[in-house]
């Protein structure tokens, strides 16, 4: 088994130096703690670590928890801290009696949960960190670079990155970008994903939701992740569970919380008031996606009836990466209007708007590119925009309307 360098490590080291506390969220298996224990075996500071996951441990982190920061002095790795947010109060005692950059490394796995605990107690003192399934750029050694639609440095990039087929890709997004899988551990990935699923998924779904029906659990996921990249739509996959709205309102906030899926928000503003204002579903690992739709092979994934959505997910989801483990702010947006008028990305920075189209296409035709007029009314200034396909090297329409092979993400 081989150790993935993560690019979120220059973002640790770099954060710890100014912050006391650091918490890395992330959906189970992303390799939250098997970063931060190879980090802390070198910065040579003694580090000690202690898991949550313990029972007795977690007994004392919850029961007396001031006990418990006397026997595990900082500076600390506690991994799995959702599980006793009682110890948020006496960190933000010994942060304000010591004042030490990096003392408190956490993790957790209950995204939305830790943040409201954290934001209450230790406002201003802690970094939130998330760490996602590996990136594309992870797996094969490339530096990080959040992603811009800008020609020179996306130029200058495309010299140095080997051009994937359209085969090749889809087998990466098949078999996925969970550390397990990838690294080797884990050799056969059917048995992988069923039995994350079932170890992790159905616990931590049973301790955020008081009742839950097994059954019923797998065939909502089933029916999130067969509709992946769409808009989200509650009723429909009510209906395919069994279950009503507000169940399935519920659970699909529990996947978010636990790392699995992410929530694409609409672009809006006082000017575009004709744009719809529900958000687009995606998953982070597009593995788990393949297993749960029951796509058997990467061809068969390349050309069913979901091939486009897996790749709008798989560009989407590793664009998203790219910020988060810059420990960035995501400026990810959709447009949709009520004219049926859609942009897939758009990216905001700089004051500026960036579209991008994603398409299966190797040769995408310039009329694509027209949608990109309907941001126009937009107070913030249109950039040049991007068509992400499947072409075999970098190109251009024009110096606004760039031509970016999706491998290069």
């Amino acid at each position: 088994m081989r150790y993935i360098k993560r690019h979120l490590e220059e973002t640790v080291l770099q954060t710890s130096k100014s912050f006391p506390a650091i918490l890395v969220t992330g959906p189970r298996q992303a390799g939250k703690t098997t970063m931060l224990r190879t980090l802390a075996e070198t910065e040579n500071r003694g580090r000690k670590y202690v898991s949550l996951d313990d029972l007795d441990t977690r007994a004392m982190a919850k029961n007396d928890p001031k006990l418990f920061l006397q026997l595990h002095q900082p500076p600390v790795l506690i991994d799995e801290v959702q599980y006793a947010p009682e110890l948020f109060t006496y960190i933000k005692i010994h942060i304000d009696e010591h004042h030490n950059p990096g003392d408190f490394w956490m993790t957790g796995s209950q995204i939305f949960r830790l943040m409201r605990g954290v934001q209450e107690s230790l406002a201003g003192r802690v970094a939130l960190l998330h760490m996602s399934p590996l990136s594309q750029r992870e797996i094969a050694g490339r530096d990080n670079q959040p992603f811009k639609v800008d020609f020179d440095s996306l130029l200058a990039e495309s010299k140095t990155v080997s051009a994937d087929t359209t085969p090749e890709l889809y087998s990466k997004l098949w078999n996925g970008s969970m550390p397990g899988i990838v690294s080797g551990k884990y050799q056969d990935r059917s048995l992988y994903y069923s039995s994350y699923l079932s170890t992790y998924l159905e616990r931590d779904v049973r301790e955020l939701s008081d009742t839950i029906d097994a059954l019923k659990f797998m065939a909502f996921i089933t029916s999130t992740a067969a509709r992946t990249g769409q808009i989200l739509n509650f009723k429909a996959i009510a209906d395919d569970a069994e279950i009503n709205q507000v169940t399935a309102k519920n659970w699909i906030n529990i996947l978010e919380t636990l790392g699995i899926i992410f929530l694409l928000y609409p672009y809006s503003n006082n000017v575009l008031k004709r744009t719809i204002k529900a958000p687009k579903l995606y998953f982070y690992d597009l593995g788990l996606v393949c297993y749960l739709t029951k796509w058997s092979d990467p061809e068969v994934a390349m050309n069913g009836a979901m091939s486009g959505a897996l790749l709008e997910n798989y560009a989407i989801s590793e664009i998203l990466k790219t910020y988060q483990n810059a420990g960035k702010r995501q400026p990810l947006h959709y447009y949709r209007d009520r004219d049926a008028k859609e942009i897939d990305l758009l990216l905001e920075g700089d004051a500026q708007l960036y579209p991008v189209e994603i398409k299966k296409a190797v040769s995408p035709s310039k009329h694509v590119t027209r949608v990109f007029n309907v941001i126009d009314k937009s107070p913030l200034q249109r950039g040049p925009g991007a068509i992400l396909c499947m072409a075999e090297q970098f190109g251009a329409f024009d110096r606004n309307n760039l031509i970016v092979p999706i491998w290069m993400i």
